[in-house]
């Protein structure tokens, strides 16, 4: 389980950075910063993202129930690789015409569904037996 907090930190990492970025390239541009973040509509799309996983990690984490490692190993990397994915096509303008990102964004995809789906029925069913 505790991968849902390696997988939290990371994000949470990212989080700040991604704020810093946004920040030095909108409010106090930098000759370059502004040029080198293409798309900022996408990037604040991986700001939240970054938040919402990190929270979900912290949260599966924090209920205290047993969690299955590799459920937890694929939430943490889901969970990070999907906002990443936004922060890549911010700097990248043809990033949705790229096949290897095509690849890379359904693998993401996949490795966090499995993830969410396999921590999900594990709660549920750690419910059904509590009742």
């Amino acid at each position: 389980m505790e991968a849902l907090l390696i997988g939290a930190v990371a994000c949470v990492t990212a989080l700040i950075l991604s704020a810093w970025l946004m920040t030095f390239a909108k409010w106090f541009p930098i000759k370059g910063v502004d040029e080198f973040l293409i798309d900022y509509k996408t990037m604040i799309r991986a700001h939240i993202d970054y938040a919402l996983m990190a929270l979900f990690g912290l949260s599966f984490y924090g209920l205290g129930i047993p969690l299955p490692t590799a459920a937890c190993v694929c939430l943490a990397i889901g969970g990070f690789t999907n906002p990443t994915i936004f922060t890549i096509a911010a700097f990248d303008t043809n990033f949705w015409s790229k096949k290897k990102w095509k690849v890379f964004t359904a693998l993401s995809f996949v490795v966090s569904t499995i993830g969410f789906i396999w921590i999900t029925f594990t709660i549920l069913m750690h419910v059904i037996n509590t009742l």
